[in-house]
Formats: structure tokens, C-alpha cells, sequence
């Protein structure tokens, strides 16, 4: 009796349009009420009451971030039965043309909120890396790269920046793959790595890297991810360059609430909670995961940080028959 209750519950949620546009859209990404008045083009009133019902009904959740609410899907939400039911429903509107509309604003949304951060590199250029040290301190890397050295390793320094981590490394691994979307960082970051032959410095967005599927043994993510406009993605395609059973490390701010410093710095995220980056990187792909918050140093002035790493999993197979 009770199942049946709850799978007429989850029909009467999944037969709404709206409702089904909603939760295709925040199946991969977190979003405010705004970016989904934009993506699904309709008004606040509307979207904020069918929200309310897919909140109610425990199929998506929402996050506090500042000023700023974000709703997300819950992976598994609202049970098996649930989830099966999506699954179902979701896979049969992938081709509706509202849906097909809706991916296209998604795409504007994200390219904005890119813009704050493509917006303060150019301006700093050079200078990046005495404010990033002003805000965080000089040792951060240092700190969360004890456990990668190994001089067989093949290491991607995936938004290298100015170069930091991979000058750091480079004497210790067999090559380096730094990789940057910004010229301004690249120019500096060849500056500071002309005296090293075995780092590569390659242009290319972390979403869509310039690097051959399984290459690395090491991957790093330092103070990166809250710049860009889609962490999971990132780290999805972190996964994709990395081998079987080679290590991902994560150093990024815990979540805070200075949006002025995110403002001043063109931070697109607040920096992450750790039992949710945990989580992520389980859900992309990784295993073994440990997160620990970094010692703070006192000449750091900005929030806390926090170091994340896993292994890359090998990728479930179907069974095949015999």
C-alpha cells in the first residue's frame, strides 16, 4: 500500500512539463531560482512554486550559499522507485524542443558566471600570484603536495596558473602537463618555467582539456575550482585524463561567507563544504577519497582551505553475457 502511494506520488510530480524541465536541468548543475527563471525563460512566480513542490516531494535539494540559494538534484531522491521513474521520464524528454531550448540558455547561463573570473585575470595578469599569496599565504601547495611525489609520475597541473605547483613538482615527477585557459596566466607561467624541460604549458578551458584520455598519474586542482562555472564537470573531466589508480588532489577554500572578497577576486563559488566535495568526487568517478582541512598560516588573511584527494576508480562494466 505504501508503495503504490509513493509511485502515484512521484507520477503526479513527474507529470508536470515544467516540473520535468526543472529537474533535467538541475540534474548536473546547481542553479538559483534567477538562472532558472533565465534557463527555463519563465517567471520567478512560476518557477519558485513548481520548486517548491519538487522540494516538498523530496526530489531536489537546496543549499545556502551567502545571499545566493541553490537547488540541485538529490542523486538518489526520493527512493529507488523514484529515481527508476526518472530515469524512465528524463531519458524519454531528452528530445523535446523545450528541453533541447532549455540546454542552450544553461550554456549562457554558465558562460556568465565565467565572466567575473576571465574578467579579474586579465586585469591581474602577472600580479596573480602576489595577491593570491597577500590572501592565502605562500605554503598552501607545499602543503597539500607532500603525498604526490613519485619520479615516474606523469602530473597534470590542471589551472596552473603562474606556474607555481608545477615549478614545485617538476624536479620530482618524470613530466609535467600544465594546463590554463587564460594568456595572461600562460605568459607568466612560461616565465617562471623556462628552466624546465619536462613541463609542458598547453592552452585549453578544464572542462574540455587538451589531453589524451588515461595520460596522467597525478592530477592537481589548486585554488581553481571556485573560479569556474562547473566544479562536477571539471572533475568529471579530470577523471576522464587520469589512468587507473592515479591520485586527484583538490586545494580549495572552505566554504565561507566574504562575498566581498569573492567580488574583489572574481570567484564564482564561496569556496565548497567538504563533505559534499567528498561526495562529488565519489560521484565522478573516484574512490579512496580523504579530505582534511589545511593548517591556516598566519600570514594567510583569507578563509580557510581545505586539501581533497582520490583515486581514479577503474569504470564499472556491464556484464556481459557468455
Amino acid at each position: 500500500m505504501t508503495v503504490t502511494k509513493e509511485i502515484f506520488d512521484h507520477l503526479s510530480v513527474l507529470s508536470d512539463r515544467t516540473r520535468v524541465r526543472l529537474l533535467s536541468v538541475l540534474e548536473d548543475h546547481e542553479l538559483t531560482v534567477g538562472d532558472l527563471c533565465g534557463v527555463l525563460d519563465l517567471p520567478q512566480s512560476t518557477t519558485s512554486r513548481h520548486l517548491r513542490i519538487l522540494l516538498d516531494h523530496g526530489w531536489v535539494t537546496r543549499r545556502r550559499e551567502g545571499t545566493r540559494r541553490f537547488y540541485s538534484l538529490v542523486p538518489a531522491s526520493p527512493d529507488d522507485g523514484g529515481r527508476r521513474l526518472w530515469d524512465l521520464v528524463g531519458s524519454g524528454a531528452a528530445d523535446l524542443p523545450s528541453i533541447h531550448a532549455d540546454r542552450r540558455r544553461l550554456a549562457e547561463v554558465l558562460a556568465s558566471r565565467r565572466t567575473a573570473s576571465e574578467a579579474y585575470f586579465s586585469r591581474t595578469g602577472e600580479a596573480w600570484a602576489k595577491v593570491r599569496n597577500e590572501v592565502f599565504g605562500d605554503r598552501f601547495d607545499l602543503l597539500g603536495l607532500l603525498g604526490l611525489l613519485d619520479p615516474a609520475w606523469t602530473l597534470g597541473d590542471l589551472g596552473c596558473g603562474t606556474g607555481n605547483v608545477s615549478m614545485m613538482v617538476a624536479p620530482f615527477v618524470a613530466r609535467v602537463i600544465a594546463v590554463d585557459g587564460s594568456d595572461a596566466m600562460l605568459g607568466a607561467a612560461s616565465d617562471n618555467l623556462s628552466g624546465l624541460g619536462n613541463v609542458e604549458l598547453r592552452k585549453g578551458v578544464l572542462e574540455e582539456l587538451p589531453i589524451a584520455d588515461g595520460v596522467l598519474d597525478v592530477a592537481t586542482l589548486f585554488l581553481v575550482l571556485h573560479h569556474v562555472a562547473d566544479p562536477v564537470r571539471v572533475m568529471r573531466e579530470a577523471a576522464r585524463v587520469m589512468k587507473v589508480g592515479a591520485r586527484l588532489m583538490i586545494v580549495d577554500m572552505e566554504q565561507h561567507e566574504d562575498e566581498g572578497l569573492a567580488g574583489r577576486m572574481g570567484h564564482v563559488w564561496l569556496g565548497f563544504d567538504r563533505s559534499n566535495m567528498e561526495a562529488i568526487l565519489h560521484r565522478v568517478g573516484f574512490d579512496r577519497v580523504v579530505t582534511r582541512s589545511l593548517p591556516p598560516e598566519s600570514s594567510a588573511s583569507g578563509p580557510g582551505l581545505f586539501v581533497a584527494a582520490g583515486r581514479r576508480a577503474r569504470p564499472e562494466r556491464a556484464s556481459a553475457s557468455r
